[in-house]
């Protein structure tokens, strides 16, 4: 299996178990929704799951793989306020909690470049 082809399939992975951990796990979401969106924590957090789900599902199909990682770069990059707000949220919790909220912000810069290597590498002239 090509490398290009491993690094959508982890991809791919990613987001749908990360989009199934919306509907198994929401109130850890529900949590780090900007309060200023409109509507229910929950609605976004199972909005953001379906959203994970398909994104991963359309990188995982070859047709559909690069329409898809695009979507993960945008969403990537669409999530990042509310990391932004876990830790700020978190700032008084124990050291290991800040530390992980913290690290989850310089994260979201090589998870957008990894989505739009997969974009390229799905090229149809490659």
């Amino acid at each position: 299996m090509p490398p290009s082809t491993t690094s959508a399939r982890l991809l791919s992975g990613m987001l749908i178990g990360a989009g199934m951990a919306h509907f198994v796990a929401p109130r850890q979401f529900d949590a780090i929704v900007p309060r200023s969106l409109p509507g229910s924590p929950r609605t976004w957090t199972h909005l953001s799951g379906v959203a994970e789900i398909a994104i991963g599902a359309a990188i995982s199909a070859p047709r559909t793989r690069r329409a898809g990682a695009l979507a993960a770069a945008g969403l990537f990059t669409a999530v990042f306020p509310a990391n932004v707000k876990m830790a700020y949220d978190w700032r008084h919790r124990p050291a290991p909690l800040r530390v992980a909220a913290l690290a989850r912000l310089p994260l979201q810069a090589p998870l957008v470049l990894w989505a739009l290597s997969v974009r390229r590498a799905g090229r149809p002239d490659s």
